[in-house]
């Protein structure tokens, strides 16, 4: 049986992948905002959008799907190969349907002949995520080459960044270069995937196993995607790419934030779906219980401050063009908290046990909240009623999952540090709003209030013994204690009083 690796380790490399996520928008997005303008932010924005669906279709729920599959038989090379080459199969059918349904679209949709060329480049998105197999390097749990990986493209594409975009007109080439850093690392996972299983056909497939549960991790997809996605694409169509512009301003700082919040998910799925198939039901449970506190309290503290300082965020990552963004921001912020706590409740815990049904059905709840306050909303108050219909959506879906896993995760709630969490708030509030008096650079207001806004909301769960960093700041303790350099200090210091004695 091979050695599982390590959470705490997988961890660490997601969110030094997570952070690398965070910092590559962080340095080219300011660039590329003052270059495009919201014009031209809002019209890749409005691609990627548009062939998010096209590639939802080719991926049909395999992203989750594959990870429960192939970390349930990862310790049996033939079964992964052949459940691997099934999948693969799939997956590469899907492609091609997606591909001939973006062609009629290019084709008779009058509103999509304009960027044409844009939308083209943007769905290489399609064919490499298909052919990366994403889903079976997470479900072995290889974070360390994921990570390695993708920032080493991400590099790259921020080199090329900064080398070739530099007018307006040079949206295409921004296109290009976002999917480049997003996808292209999937052409090494596909050369890579020999070590991991075999490429000789095998033979006995039974590709239609899959199809029926395939069929409601669909469903979810679609249903989240649509949901997602939906805002950018009827701002796009009802209103103007100006409008998408403003309203994906706030957004990308969203997606950001949450890319942090929902590293710790990511990493416990195969980890979960591997417990509870081999029945492991207390470790379990422990892992949930862990995961749901340290989304409460990583979820609460970034959506409190970036609604206390979404101006300052907008104005020093986009620019002044973009001060129609910042109350969308605000409004959208919550969505932190909704979404980091049901990536722990559905993915990480629903999913594993075999309750995709009722995932499925707090999606489309989502997606009928979202749909009818757009349709309301959008018209009159812009990328403010999206942001709204985004919101209620989300709270949608953490209701109907809570409802319908109230019995097993009541305990998990109970556990998390609600009170300590509310008063390191409010501490880290008082603690930083004061700068804001200043008048200060809007570098040095968030520099500023970000020390003392979370300095004083961690000071404050230390002071209170918050229980899973108490956990945390023990383990790192005693693991201290034992590393051969301390050990070698505290011996030599012992030595040095004997002498004196």
């Amino acid at each position: 049986m091979k050695k599982q690796k390590s959470i705490k380790k997988n961890f660490i490399y997601n969110t030094f992948l997570t952070m690398t996520n965070f910092i590559f928008p962080l340095i080219t997005f300011p660039y590329v905002s003052r270059i495009l303008m919201p014009s031209g932010t809002g019209k890749v924005s409005f691609a990627v959008s548009l062939i998010s669906y096209f590639t939802m279709l080719s991926q049909l729920g395999m992203p989750t799907y594959g990870i429960r599959t192939c970390s349930k038989i990862r310790n049996n090379r033939k079964e992964l190969t052949r459940t691997a080459h099934e999948l693969l199969c799939i997956n590469l059918i899907m492609c091609v349907i997606s591909y001939i349904l973006l062609a009629l679209a290019l084709i008779f949709v009058p509103a999509l002949r304009e960027d044409r060329q844009l939308y083209i480049i943007v769905s290489f998105t399609i064919l490499l995520t298909s052919i990366g197999m994403e889903w079976l390097y997470k479900a072995l749990e290889q974070y360390r080459y994921i990570a390695v990986r993708s920032i080493v493209f991400k590099f790259i594409a921020l080199a090329a960044m900064f080398l070739l975009v530099h007018e307006q007109s040079d949206y295409v080439v921004y296109g290009f270069i976002s999917i480049f850093a997003a996808s292209a690392s999937n052409i090494f996972n596909f050369i890579n995937v020999r070590k991991y299983i075999d490429l000789k056909p095998m033979g006995n497939y039974h590709i239609k196993r899959h199809l029926k549960p395939l069929a409601i991790f669909f469903a979810m997809a679609c249903a989240t995607t649509i949901y997602t996605h939906m805002d950018t694409l009827m701002l796009g169509f009802m209103l103007t790419k100006t409008d998408v512009g403003y309203y994906n301003a706030a957004v990308r700082i969203k997606s950001l934030l949450l890319s942090i919040v929902t590293s710790l998910g990511a990493v416990l799925l195969p980890r979960s779906s591997y417990l509870i198939q081999t029945k492991q039901w207390g470790k379990f449970r422990k892992v949930s219980r862990k995961a749901l506190d340290f989304v409460f309290i990583l979820s609460s503290a970034l959506m409190l401050y970036f609604m206390l300082y979404a101006k300052y965020g907008i104005w020093l990552l986009s620019g002044g063009y973009y001060s129609p963004s910042i109350i969308p921001m605000k409004i959208i912020m919550p969505t932190l908290l909704f979404i980091g706590v049901t990536n722990i409740t559905g993915i990480q815990i629903m999913v594993p046990m075999g309750r995709e049904k009722s995932v499925l059905l707090s999606e489309v709840v989502g997606l009928v909240i979202n749909l009818v306050i757009n349709t309301l909303l959008i018209p009159r108050m812009a990328s403010t009623g999206a942001a709204i219909g985004t919101l209620a959506a989300e709270f949608g879906v953490l209701v109907v999952q809570y409802l319908a896993m109230r019995g097993e995760i009541s305990n998990a709630f109970r556990a998390v540090s609600y009170w300590k969490i509310a008063l390191g708030l409010a501490a880290g509030t008082l603690c930083s709003f004061w700068i804001t008096f200043l008048e200060l650079s809007n570098f040095l207001t968030l520099a500023c209030t970000t020390i003392l806004f979370f300095g004083a909301y961690a000071a404050v769960l230390l002071f209170t013994r918050e229980w899973l960093l108490r956990e945390l700041l023990e383990q790192m303790i005693d693991k201290m204690s034992t590393m051969p350099v301390i050990d070698r200090f505290f011996k030599k210091t012992a030595t040095i009083k004997v002498r004196e004695e």
